[in-house]
């Protein structure tokens, strides 16, 4: 058994720790997170430094998963503890469902009722949060988030750095773009292109009002 550092102990990082608890594939698991030294511990698990401090604690701890919600610090995040030698983890929570011919990427995190389904891809540093559904032949980019009752049908392309609010579903066979956010309860039944925030059901493109002069 190995020791598993997890940089971040807010919201996420406590529902990471959780789930990788729940695997009993560590021996021990500590935090980094930029508060410390202050939070002292989190969830009965220390917080041993800041995240910049990772480099410093190869020889303790072997394994690293980043639990930092801003997708391109996440990735940014990934890079920097492959280069200081740590084997980035993924994660699966063993009440998850993810098929055996489902692709998960480096720094991929699972959480507890997910279904990902055969031949359905997650890149690098990508969450499927609690209770979502990635159905067969989809593919996700790096840095997607799912989050919790997502539905995607079967064949939807979710492009780099993409968030998918809660409760929100997709049409099969659709493609969402990268750096688009996909609102709460949205419901996407067409192709929504890059750097796009959309709302509603059917989902479009949120009108932001334009400020009096």
């Amino acid at each position: 058994m190995r020791n598993l550092l997890v940089l971040g102990a807010g919201g996420h990082g406590k529902v990471v720790a959780d789930a990788a608890r729940a695997t009993g594939r560590w021996q021990e698991i500590a935090f980094l997170d930029d508060r410390a030294p202050g939070l002292g511990s989190v969830l009965g698990y220390s917080v041993v430094g800041d995240v910049g401090s990772a480099g410093r604690l190869t020889g303790r701890f072997s394994c690293a998963v980043v639990a930092v919600g801003d997708a391109r610090r996440r990735l940014e995040l990934i890079d920097e503890l492959e280069r200081d030698g740590y084997s980035v983890a993924v994660i699966v929570h063993p009440r998850a469902s993810v098929s055996p011919f489902a692709s998960l990427a480096t720094g991929t995190v699972v959480m507890a009722g997910a279904v990902i389904n055969p031949d359905a891809s997650v890149g690098r540093g990508g969450i499927i949060n609690s209770g979502a559904c990635v159905d067969h032949d989809c593919r996700l980019g790096d840095g997607v988030h799912i989050c919790p009752g997502v539905s995607l049908a079967g064949n939807v392309t979710v492009g780099d750095r993409t968030w998918i609010g809660i409760g929100s579903c997709a049409r099969q066979g659709v493609t969402i773009g990268r750096d688009v956010v996909v609102g709460a309860g949205a419901t996407v039944v067409s192709d929504v292109g890059d750097g796009l925030t959309v709302v509603g059901t059917p989902a479009r493109p949120l009108v932001r009002p334009v400020s009096a002069v």
